[in-house]
């Protein structure tokens, strides 16, 4: 198991930046696919982003496509998510959530659905004001 800590959540204005950190502790990370969920009050939790083990491969919903970029830092067992152009409905609490790669399991892309993850951090909330 890998155990996960979020920071860098807080308030920001529409169009600012936040920079999310979620640092892994426990099994060798670079054996996890990392992903990026958020759930807004009175939705479903949604995924956002993935990268795969070796940062090879990333996947971003449609929503965030073109403003979030996710990265990782293996050496630091530390995942990033960068938020540009922030919009109010980007308002939620953000989650990361880990994967272990099992054998020579492939990268799944826009595939993942949150029950797929196995670990998760405590969440963070991000409020992004208009």
């Amino acid at each position: 198991q890998v155990w996960l800590v979020e920071s860098g959540g807080g308030l920001v204005q529409a169009g600012g930046s936040l920079r999310l950190s979620c640092a892994a502790s426990g099994r060798t990370f670079s054996n996890y696919a990392v992903g990026w969920c958020r759930q807004a009050p009175g939705k479903e939790r949604e995924v956002v982003g993935v990268i795969s083990w070796s940062a090879i491969g990333t996947y971003y919903a449609d929503s965030v496509k073109g403003r979030f970029t996710i990265d990782r830092d293996n050496a630091k067992s530390t995942v990033y998510l960068q938020m540009n152009s922030l919009r109010p409905e980007d308002t939620a609490v953000y989650y990361c959530a880990a994967r272990l790669r099992r054998g020579m399991e492939p990268f799944r892309g826009g595939n993942y659905v949150p029950t797929d993850f196995g670990s998760w951090g405590q969440g963070i909330q991000v409020t992004v004001s208009s």
